[in-house]
């Protein structure tokens, strides 16, 4: 039986690019629901991984790539850079038609450049699908809205469903859309499936060179354990050596590259502002993945495990949020980044639009951090605005308790369980 359709934040954007661009192409990991949201707004659909079509597409698309643009549109072509040729037949159906909404693009990898011969930049719009946040999952209320924090509005009191027991289910779940709704042992076998589909066969996948799935498997396990800290890849490196000594440098940079343009590592850059300021700031990107999931299953974590381990729980909690943060954040245009000086004044998350709106968000898995956090923020709020840096829109603890409120210092209290867009 087909599962039921959740609604993706990405709809409402796919169908505003769609009446302003020739083409749009999707892209995220394999499994995040590219293929279905995009189903639902194509009028005709090319798989070109279909294994009762996929030699005869590749043969059409090396001859006589045009006669699979035919159909009608929006046309969907699915994992697209199967054949990368298809690229500039698009961009050129664009232009000669002049019309918007031609064609819909998935693809789970990216390319190399000079797999195509033009950046399709005015004809051809790019959009990321992550897997599924809370508030898509229907794990959140979605009582308080980032977008709103933007515009000031002052949050109402009101209370997470989410219990801490549920919140480790959830990170070890991931937002996969075929783990939703499943029972619990089958959620988690599917994020253990993902992994090992990972460095047994996507990673070599990508460019056709054989990569050896132990070695990978170790790379995984070194980056899962650095989750969402600014460890040096160089660190990463002797952690691997430690047990395959003959691993190379310019190995695990390929490694971490093809991971990279798997989405499935997503690492959090630092922001620097222009505070005018001598204090150095850190500039390392924070270690991370697309999906708290990844990591869980690499680390061979259960829900249970995770409570019993709170260090770790409070590593892949802040991945979780991070995650549901960018993608409420892309509805506003906006990207996420992390602070940090050489004073060890640090924020979690740094929420920038594109008209130079930020907010601050410290992420905390329980409440006796609060005060800290709270300092934390309000500190890094004065640094800014005393180096002539307009004040944050709003500061931000973002939680795994219950309650959402205002704090008497200015600061809002958010369970992500009550966070949406």
């Amino acid at each position: 039986m087909a599962k039921d359709y959740y609604t993706r934040l990405l709809d409402n954007t796919l169908g505003l690019y769609l009446e302003t661009f020739g083409a749009v192409l999707i892209e995220g990991p394999k499994w995040s629901g590219k293929t279905t949201t995009a189903s639902h707004h194509a009028s005709s659909i090319l798989k070109m991984q279909d294994p009762t079509q996929i030699k005869n597409n590749l043969l059409i698309a090396e001859s006589a790539p045009k006669l699979l643009l035919d159909g009608a549109k929006p046309r969907l072509i699915d994992e697209w850079q199967v054949a990368p040729t298809l690229w500039d037949c698009v961009r050129v159906a664009v232009d000669d038609s002049g019309e918007s909404g031609q064609f819909i693009l998935t693809g789970s990898a990216t390319p190399l450049l000079e797999a195509t011969m033009h950046t399709g930049t005015g004809r051809i719009a790019r959009v990321v699908m992550r897997p599924m946040s809370l508030y898509e999952s229907l794990d959140s209320t979605g009582a308080v809205s980032l977008k709103e924090l933007f515009e000031m509005v002052a949050i109402k009191g009101c209370k997470a469903t989410l219990s801490i027991q549920d919140i480790a289910y959830l990170i070890c779940r991931g937002g996969w859309p075929q783990s939703i709704g499943e029972s619990v042992d089958s959620a988690l076998l599917i994020a253990n499936q993902y992994v090992k589909s990972i460095y047994n066969h996507d990673i070599s996948y990508l460019d056709g060179s054989i990569k050896d799935p132990k070695r990978v498997q170790a790379f995984l396990r070194s980056y899962a354990r650095n989750v969402q800290t600014l460890t040096k890849n160089t660190t990463l490196l002797e952690d691997v050596k430690t047990n395959d000594i003959s691993l190379t440098e310019a190995t695990l940079y390929s490694y971490l590259n093809a991971l990279q343009r798997l989405f499935i590592i997503e690492e959090t850059p630092a922001w620097s502002p222009n505070i005018r300021s001598k204090t150095a700031i850190r500039t390392s990107n924070k270690k991370g993945f697309v999906d708290p999931s990844i990591a869980a299953a690499i680390l061979g974590q259960t829900p249970t495990s995770l409570l019993k381990d709170f260090e770790l729980f409070g590593f892949l909690f802040e991945a979780l949020c991070v995650r549901d943060l960018r993608i409420y954040a892309d509805q506003m245009n906006g990207e996420i980044y992390h602070y940090r000086d050489q004073y060890g004044l640090e924020c979690d998350a740094v929420i920038r639009l594109n008209n130079g709106d930020y907010a601050l968000v410290e992420i905390k898995l329980g409440g006796k951090a609060e005060e800290q956090a709270a300092l934390n923020l309000n500190r890094l709020s004065e640094l800014l605005v005393s180096k002539g840096y307009s004040s944050p829109r709003f500061k931000m603890i973002l939680t795994g308790g219950e309650y959402a409120y205002n704090r008497k210092d200015g600061v809002v209290v958010v369970p992500v369980g009550c966070l949406r867009n």
